[in-house]
């Protein structure tokens, strides 16, 4: 990333470190969230494209075969990742694209039912079924996530020994939130200037074509050639390989197992379309798909109904 960029994040985070110890808990997190909201309205202002999605919807994928067109069409470094500016520094004409999962701009700028913060932005809307979202929330959870982040974003106790049936259907990162925050978004669509909504299942499903159709929402003319190499580059094997060997520059932990023996502690993990079926009773199952059928919005065709237009 730019310098300037790396300078903001580092004040920000000295600030929210020092606030630790000068305030009471509750301010002191209320006072990350504020920075990190900041923070974000900042980069969305100038961003070209900012990319949207609640958390282990497979974002890191998407970065990953987005930064490999962009590394291959401008013969850029492998190992960094399109993070905001980070390859617009080294070449002008990679847009910044900002990455986020929409946690903290309501808290700088006091939206809180609505999306206008994103009005004026050109948003892609990474969208995964809310069941298999909240499984590998879960995981996130249990093996990868700092206490720190669990109370920010009011994930349950870290102390907590959570049944996966009861974090699932619960609220501190179950489907209630995720289909909330899918239904809100849903309910903005008409209102941005411009929304692609890609489904994870459909870039499970037809990887090459779903991201050529993403690059061409971002005006790119991607080769057959270059959406090929993108898609073999981020392979799920291959995306497990670079996590385990840290491949990636400047992203700290985020490409890093908790546990390089626990595959369940990997950034990377199964990446199965449908694979919440496969820790619950058929009992747990039917409630699941009931919630998830009774509640979420029916743009994105996770039911009967057929998806939005916008929605691929």
């Amino acid at each position: 990333m730019s310098i300037g960029h790396k300078v903001r994040v580092a004040l920000r985070q000295g600030l929210s470190l020092a606030s630790t110890v000068t305030l009471p808990r509750e301010k002191s997190l209320k006072l990350e969230r504020y920075l990190r909201g900041k923070e974000e309205a900042r980069m969305l202002r100038e961003s070209d494209f900012v990319v949207v999605s609640f958390g282990k919807s497979g974002r890191t994928w998407l970065c990953v075969l987005l930064s490999r067109y962009f590394q291959l069409r401008y013969k850029l470094p492998a190992d960094i990742l399109l993070q905001y500016d980070s390859l617009h520094a080294l070449n002008r004409a990679v847009p910044r694209v900002m990455f986020s999962h929409d946690n903290y701009i309501g808290d700088y700028t006091g939206t809180r039912d609505s999306k206008s913060d994103y009005a004026n932005s050109r948003v892609i809307l990474l969208a995964r079924h809310p069941a298999d979202t909240a499984v590998s929330q879960y995981f996130q959870w249990k093996f990868r996530m700092r206490d720190r982040k669990k109370r920010i974003n009011d994930y349950p106790d870290p102390k907590d020994d959570m049944a996966l049936i009861d974090f699932v259907l619960g609220e501190g990162g179950g489907i209630p939130k995720i289909v909330r925050f899918m239904n809100l978004w849903a309910a903005e669509f008409d209102k941005l200037k411009a929304i692609r909504v890609v489904r994870y299942e459909t870039l499970r499903r037809d990887t090459a074509n779903t991201l050529g159709n993403v690059l061409k929402f971002m005006n790119e003319t991607p080769t057959n050639e270059e959406l090929a190499q993108s898609v073999e580059f981020a392979s799920v094997e291959n995306m497990r390989k670079m996590e385990k060997d840290t491949f990636f520059r400047g992203v700290g932990e985020r490409m890093t197992p908790g546990d390089a023996s626990n595959p369940d502690s990997y950034k990377v993990r199964r990446a199965k379309v449908g694979g919440y079926r496969d820790y619950f009773t058929p009992e747990e199952v039917a409630r699941i798909d009931e919630l998830i059928a009774r509640s979420l919005s029916p743009v994105y065709g996770y039911g009967e109904a057929p998806p939005d237009p916008r929605v691929i």
